[in-house]
């Protein structure tokens, strides 16, 4: 049986090191020393559109090079999306291996570098 895409995205991050979820504006978030790294956004939510997904610490380049690659996967979150976060819709059949790579590459952007190395 799959997991719903809360539950994986929650196995993902929580599997970092210091990972920890609080509750923000109605829906998970995943920090690390208080810092977040990822944040769910639910389908049935004012910001999940009707679609599950995650929203992602990246760099405005990276953000611009996924959303130009596959807008239909990829998209600018709304409040973060100016500060280079990148959303990925969790619905049809998500690249779970490209969602993990993002989520460690989010976390590794907020991370000391003490935990950082441990996931290096």
């Amino acid at each position: 049986m799959t997991q719903p895409p809360l539950e994986r995205i929650r196995t993902i991050c929580l599997a970092l090191p210091e990972a920890h979820e609080v509750e923000a504006w109605g829906a998970p978030t995943f920090r690390v020393k208080n810092k977040i790294f990822a944040m769910y956004s639910a389908p049935d939510t004012q910001n999940g559109g009707g679609r599950p997904g995650v929203w992602l610490h990246c760099s405005a380049e990276n953000q611009k090079a996924l959303i130009d690659a596959d807008p239909a996967r990829y998209f600018a979150p709304p409040y973060v999306g100016p500060r280079g976060w990148v959303g990925v819709w969790l619905d049809k059949r998500p690249r779970w291996t490209d969602v993990e790579r993002l989520v460690l590459d989010a976390y590794c952007r907020v991370a000391p570098k003490k935990l950082v190395a441990q996931v290096a």
